[in-house]
C-alpha cells in the first residue's frame, strides 16, 4: 500500500456526482412514475407488483453465485484479464439461471397461482425474461461501475427509467388495470438499457495482446469468493422480502399495495444510497490498494460521519414531508405516510453498512455476514408475527427497520474484529434511538395537528444535533474543495 495520487483525492466528490445526477434525475422521473401508477392500479393490482420481483430477486441471486462479487473483488488486481473475468462470470451464472427456470417452467402455474392467484403464459414468460435479463445487466452494469464512468451510468438509469414510464402507459391502455402492465414495463425497460450495454461491451472488445501478460482467475477461485455471499444475499433477500411476505400471509393485498407504494417512496432515500454505492465500492478497494493502512482507516471513518449525516438529513426531510408525498399518491395509499418514519430506518444503515462492511471484503470473511443476515431474519419474523397483526403495513415496517439496525450492528462488529477502523458507535446508536421515537411519535400522534408540530419539532432538534456533531468534518470538507477551486 502506498501513498494516494492528489488527484485521486481531489475527483473524488467529482466521481461521486456523475453517480449521483442520474440516480436524483431518476428520483425526479419516480415522482411522476410511482403516482401515476398508484391512480392507475388499485392497491391490490399494484401489491402483487412487490410479489413478482421478490420471486425474481431470489432467482438472480441463486443464478449469480456470488460471481457478481468476486467481479468486484479482483477487477483491480494487478494484471488482471478483465475481459476473461465478466465472461467467465458471467457464463456460469448464465448456465445456472437456465437450470433454475427450467425447474420454475415446470411448475410455473401452480407457483404463479400460489403468488399472484393468477397464472398465465405471459406471467411465466415475463418471470423468465425478467431473470435472464437480469444476470446480464447485473454484469454489464457492474463493468461501467468498475470504470468508474458514472455519467454513463447515470445516464443508462435515466434512459431505463423513462423507457419505464412510456411502457406503463401504454401498457395500460392494452390491460387495464393489471399488475402485467408494470411487469410489462419492467421486462422491456431493462431488457432495452440491457442491449445497449451489450452492443458497449462487444464493440470494446478487442483480440488479447499475446505480448501482454494478463492473469486469469480460475472459476474455483472466484467461486470460493463468491458463493459466501449466496447465502449472504439470500438471506438479505429474506430481509427484504419477508415483510412483503408476512403482509400476505397475515394481510391483504390492499395493504400490501399501500406498503409498496411507502417502499416505493423510500426510494428517495435509496436514490442516495444506490449512487453511494455504485461509487463507494471501486473507491473504498483502490483507497485499500493504493493508501497507507492508516490513511485508509481514517477516510473510511471520515465518510462514515458525513454519510450518517447526510442520511439522517435525508431521512428527517422525506418524514417532514412525508404527508404531501403521500397526497400524490392518491386517496387509496394514505396509509403509507405512517409507514415511512419506521422503513427510513432501512436506507440509513443500509448505507452505513456499505462502509462499515469493508473489513469483512477486504479480508475475505464473508461468512460472518450470513450470521449477521440470519439474526436479522430472526427479529424480523419475530416483529412481523407480533406487530402485523396489531399495526397492519406500519407493524411490517417497524420491524422491518429495526431488523436492518440489528443486521447493521452484528455486521460491523464482526467487520471490526477482522479490520478494526474505529467509528463513531456512539453517534450511531443515538441516531438509531431517535429515529424509532420518531416513527413511534409520527405512529401515535401524527394525524392531528399537535402530533405534526411534534414531530417537526423533533425533526428541528435532531438536524441541528447531528449539525453540531458532524461540524468539523463538514467544515474540513468544504475548505478542502474551496482551496481546490
Amino acid at each position: 500500500m502506498g501513498k494516494v495520487p492528489e488527484t485521486s483525492q481531489k475527483g473524488l466528490l467529482g466521481q461521486f456526482l456523475s453517480f449521483f445526477y442520474g440516480n436524483f434525475a431518476v428520483l425526479l422521473l419516480g415522482f411522476i412514475q410511482t403516482p401515476m401508477v398508484t391512480r392507475l392500479m388499485s392497491a391490490s393490482e399494484y401489491g402483487r407488483t412487490g410479489l413478482f420481483e421478490s420471486v425474481v430477486s431470489i432467482i438472480y441471486i441463486f443464478a449469480l453465485l456470488g460471481l457478481d462479487q468476486s467481479f468486484i473483488r479482483y477487477y483491480y488486481e494487478d494484471k488482471v484479464d478483465r475481459q476473461g473475468l465478466i465472461l467467465t462470470c458471467l457464463k456460469s451464472s448464465l448456465c445456472l439461471v437456465t437450470g433454475i427456470l427450467i425447474f420454475y417452467f415446470l411448475f410455473s402455474e401452480k407457483i404463479n397461482h400460489l403468488l399472484f392467484e393468477r397464472s398465465g403464459a405471459d406471467i411465466t414468460a415475463l418471470v423468465v425474461g425478467y431473470a435472464i435479463i437480469s444476470v446480464f445487466e447485473r454484469f454489464l452494469i457492474l463493468e461501467v461501475r468498475m470504470e468508474r464512468n458514472g455519467v454513463l451510468y447515470s445516464n443508462i438509469n435515466i434512459a431505463e427509467k423513462l423507457l419505464n414510464i412510456l411502457f406503463i402507459l401504454l401498457f395500460f391502455k392494452i390491460l387495464g388495470d393489471d399488475f402485467r402492465v408494470v411487469l410489462y414495463a419492467l421486462v422491456l425497460s431493462w431488457g432495452s438499457t440491457t442491449v445497449f450495454m451489450g452492443i458497449r461491451h462487444l464493440s470494446r472488445t478487442r483480440p488479447r495482446d499475446p505480448a501482454v501478460q494478463r492473469i486469469n482467475i480460475p472459476l474455483k477461485e472466484l467461486l470460493t469468493y463468491g458463493l459466501p455471499f449466496v447465502l449472504a444475499l439470500l438471506l438479505e433477500w429474506m430481509l427484504g422480502s419477508m415483510d412483503r411476505v408476512s403482509l400476505r400471509a397475515l394481510s391483504s393485498y390492499d395493504e400490501l399495495g399501500i406498503y409498496s407504494a411507502a417502499m416505493k417512496i423510500m426510494v428517495i432515500l435509496l436514490t442516495f444510497k444506490n449512487s453511494f454505492v455504485a461509487f463507494w465500492a471501486p473507491v473504498a478497494l483502490k483507497r485499500y490498494e493504493t493508501d497507507t493502512l492508516d490513511g485508509c482507516k481514517d477516510f473510511y471513518r471520515k465518510v462514515f460521519d458525513l454519510a450518517l449525516f447526510a442520511a439522517v438529513l435525508g431521512a428527517v426531510a422525506l418524514i417532514v414531508f412525508r404527508k404531501l408525498v403521500v397526497l400524490i399518491l392518491g386517496s387509496s395509499y394514505r396509509g403509507a405516510e405512517r409507514m415511512i418514519p419506521f422503513l427510513s430506518l432501512m436506507p440509513i444503515f443500509a448505507i452505513l453498512f456499505e462502509i462499515t462492511n469493508m473489513g469483512l471484503k477486504i479480508r475475505k470473511k464473508n461468512i460472518y455476514l450470513n450470521v449477521a443476515s440470519a439474526a436479522a431474519i430472526f427479529f424480523n419474523l419475530l416483529g412481523n408475527a407480533c406487530l402485523i397483526p396489531l399495526m397492519g403495513g406500519s407493524g411490517a415496517a417497524l420491524s422491518t427497520g429495526v431488523s436492518y439496525f440489528v443486521y447493521f450492528i452484528l455486521g460491523s462488529i464482526f467487520s471490526e474484529r477482522v479490520f478494526r477502523v474505529g467509528y463513531r458507535w456512539g453517534r450511531t446508536l443515538f441516531a438509531a434511538l431517535a429515529m424509532v421515537t420518531l416513527g413511534v411519535i409520527a405512529y401515535f400522534f401524527g394525524s392531528s395537528l399537535y402530533g405534526e408540530i411534534c414531530v417537526v419539532a423533533f425533526c428541528l432538534i435532531l438536524v441541528a444535533i447531528f449539525l453540531y456533531l458532524s461540524w468539523r468534518q463538514i467544515k474540513d470538507m468544504a475548505l478542502f474543495y474551496i482551496k481546490k477551486k
